[in-house]
């Protein structure tokens, strides 16, 4: 598989392109990665260097790929934090040219919008572009809970709310969605659940809550999620493998009580998980 990814990048740590290139390329697909920022580390320290980079950076590096005539042969476009409405507007006219090329091509986007207990941080006119241009676009999506609320118009508190949620957002377009964190009134306080759906049927894994919260791990279950579900055509499949694969790269950064995620160290998990997980219906 050859994915095209569009997402922010740091020299130090693993957000961004830096999370979600090398699992994809460790599972043997090649990444086309595209920089929207360059920093030295990502914002949670409170303090970086670097730059955002011109959003016609996106527009350029793209019509490279193309006068190589490679296009044709991009399987899928990812994307994450956008940073600006431009950048996302930049990234919809990728993903336009590249289904151009290759019809076939599905676009996955990370939908960051926000989060529980922290509401919205992004730029005014993001959540609404994704709601309004993007959704549409979209192949597959993989919001939190939070985000899964903000884009459906409803809250979640239940198994049956969720689906209700799912099924809303499946009607405004992405055919497959992945929820990365799903807190619902049968969650243990222990545990956490992850969520797929497509095609009228949604799964969720659960698994130990883990005392570690690294900047990152979002972008690289949905890089995950999204070249699993590219090679099996099916999210209860993907869901189980990025899950497994995700749980094992945080319990390693967990037990070496590491500020980044280990995404090198435990490199293995993402092609032989050291733990599964059997999803089940939602």
């Amino acid at each position: 598989m050859n994915i095209l990814s569009i997402q922010s990048h740091v020299a130090y740590g693993h957000v961004g392109n830096a999370a979600a290139v090398f699992p994809m390329q460790r599972l043997g697909h090649d990444v086309w990665p595209i920089h929207t920022v360059q920093f030295s580390n990502h914002t949670g320290y409170g303090a970086w260097r670097g730059e955002v980079l011109p959003t016609a950076i996106i527009d350029e590096c793209v019509e490279g790929i193309a006068e190589r005539g490679a296009l044709a042969s991009c399987d899928g476009i990812l994307s994450g934090y956008m940073g600006s409405a431009e950048t996302g507007e930049a990234i919809l006219r990728a993903v336009e040219r590249v289904k151009a090329a290759n019809p076939k091509a599905l676009y996955c986007c990370d939908p960051v919008i926000g989060d529980t207990g922290r509401g919205i941080f992004v730029r005014d006119a993001i959540p609404q572009l994704i709601a309004a241009r993007v959704l549409p676009a979209a192949d597959i999506i993989t919001p939190n809970q939070f985000e899964l609320e903000f884009l459906s118009g409803a809250s979640v508190a239940t198994a049956h709310e969720a689906r209700a949620n799912l099924a809303t957002l499946h009607g405004r377009g992405p055919k497959v969605i992945l929820v990365t964190s799903l807190g619902l009134d049968d969650t243990p306080a222990e545990a956490i659940d992850v969520a797929a759906s497509e095609a009228g049927l949604a799964w969720r894994v659960r698994t130990p809550w883990l005392d570690v919260s690294p900047n990152g791990a979002g972008d690289c279950i949905a890089a995950l999620f999204f070249v699993h579900w590219l090679t099996t055509r099916s999210a209860k499949a993907a869901l189980e493998r990025a899950v497994a694969s995700t749980f094992g790269m945080l319990s390693r950064t967990a037990a070496a009580n590491s500020r980044e995620l280990l995404l090198v160290a435990a490199q293995d998990e993402f092609v032989a998980p050291g733990r599964r997980f059997e999803a089940q219906p939602l």
